[in-house]
């Protein structure tokens, strides 16, 4: 429950204003005690400089004479606020005591003059420096002491000064908090709401960039991207559901439709044989389309494990050749081999023969087809890391509005309905490619012809510690 109040947000503003507090409080603290350190530091300086005045003037003097244990209170000009000057003679003894319940100080400091030859010392109100001097043979010791004014007065307004600015910086940093907090979310805030709105019913919606955001406009590039791949993802969900459901039930409803008429009345023999042969060759359309769907199904999985060998390309282009015009001598192929390089075993993939031959075969084949057996051109080239094979025809090419959907299983284009097939060449053609690491690219024109273009990565561009050479 408290995790579902304390938002992001003020989560965000707590830490920046606890951020903006502690910065604040320590630079407070430090001003405060820096002026509070020089103010001592300086005090006692102007203090030592009195005292050393009040030597000079004592040692400028004839006689010195003063009675043990006598306290001399300076007659020195006063330049400090409540300054009070002392110069005693050292005790024979060495005991301060008496001297000490006299002024007031206490007995420790007269011994570290005597021991350092000079110290400083200071209780709430005054501040003290003393010196030893000799003078005659007799030693002796100034103290001058004063109030530090600027300490005591000054340094309340000090204070009052601080809590002031630290209490209109907390509350302008609370602000400012709340302000930015405020302004970093709301473009994340933004994009949670527009996503809300999107639903397999409107996948088309995207995602707003943002000016002069550029970690915002990555990640906003990166939902519309994998938008991008949802949506058709589901287009091509829907398409292949109704392609199938429509190929599979046209031999269907042609086999319940034959066994319905030839069960209606008695039939003769050769009615019942030749209805029977009606059946049995949709029942084989059915077969191969489900065949069809199968492989396509196979060569989609990833994971399918497949024989891979070496396959030089140009010679499985030379049998894809062959076979295609055993089938129908109609065809007309011609091989263009000005690209292959020197080196034949950059013409060498890794992958399945068979599997290769199919999809090469359905590409070519669908050329053949679909221009009208007009000549198809088929180049191969390579470069030092990848295998290329171009198929050009001039046949009937695709509609520019259906290029979206050639992969989908028995999908055929709309200008397609006077030539035989199925609608899965391209579709398996392009599962065997990707099983191989490689690329199919379709670019066509309705009516000017299609180009087909096949990408592999040769055998030694996977095989980085073979030489090429």
């Amino acid at each position: 429950m408290f995790n579902k109040v304390i938002t992001n947000q003020t989560k965000t503003m707590v830490l920046l204003m606890v951020v903006f507090t502690t910065i604040i409080l320590l630079f407070g603290g430090l001003v405060y005690f820096s002026i509070v350190n020089f103010s001592h530091q300086r005090f006692y300086e102007l203090l030592k400089i009195r005292t050393t005045t009040i030597v000079q003037i004592e040692k400028g003097k004839q006689h010195l004479d003063l009675p043990e244990n006598y306290v001399l209170n300076s007659l020195n000009d006063e330049e400090l606020p409540m300054e009070k000057d002392y110069v005693f003679m050292v005790p024979t003894d060495s005991n301060f005591k008496k001297i000490s319940q006299e002024v007031h100080i206490p007995d420790t400091f007269f011994k570290n003059i005597m021991r350092k030859g000079e110290d400083n010392y200071n209780d709430k109100e005054f501040y003290y420096i003393g010196q030893s001097f000799k003078f005659h043979d007799k030693e002796y010791i100034a103290i001058a002491s004063a109030k530090n004014h600027y300490l005591i007065y000054y340094l309340g307004f000090l204070k009052r000064t601080l809590v002031t600015c630290i209490v209109l910086s907390l509350f302008f940093s609370m602000i400012f908090s709340f302000y930015l907090s405020k302004t970093l979310f709301k473009p994340i805030l933004k994009i949670t709401g527009k996503v809300k709105q999107i639903s397999s019913e409107n996948l088309h919606l995207r995602l707003e960039s943002h000016p002069d955001n550029k970690e915002l406009n990555e990640l906003v590039d990166t939902f519309n991207d994998m938008l991008n791949r949802i949506e058709t993802s589901f287009e091509t969900q829907n398409h292949l559901i109704g392609n199938v459901s429509h190929e599979l039930r046209t031999p269907l409803t042609s086999i319940m439709g034959e066994a319905d008429v030839a069960l209606s009345i008695n039939r003769t023999a050769d009615e019942y044989k030749e209805t029977l042969e009606i059946i049995l060759d949709e029942a084989e359309k059915l077969d191969k389309k489900i065949k069809a769907l199968l492989m396509i199904a196979q060569t989609g999985f990833d994971g399918k494990i497949q024989k891979m060998d070496k396959v030089r390309i140009d010679q499985l282009l030379w049998d894809v050749i062959e076979t295609l015009r055993k089938i129908d001598t109609r065809n007309n192929i011609y091989l263009d081999i000005s690209m292959l390089p020197e080196n034949p075993k950059k013409l060498k993939v890794q992958g399945n023969e068979q599997l290769l031959h199919l999809a090469v075969a359905n590409i070519i084949n669908n050329g053949c087809k679909y221009s009208n057996f007009q000549q198809v051109k088929v180049s191969l080239g390579a470069t030092d890391t990848d295998v290329y094979i171009i198929v050009k025809d001039n046949g009937i090419g695709i509609p520019k509005e259906e290029m979206n959907k050639i992969y989908d299983p028995f999908f055929r284009a709309s200008n397609t309905k006077n030539y035989e097939g199925y609608g899965i060449g391209l579709p398996l053609a392009r599962n065997i490619v990707r099983m191989h690491h490689g690329e199919l690219i379709v670019s066509s024109n309705e009516n000017q012809g299609t180009t087909v273009q096949l990408r592999f990565p040769n055998f030694y561009s996977t095989q980085p510690e073979e030489k090429t050479v």
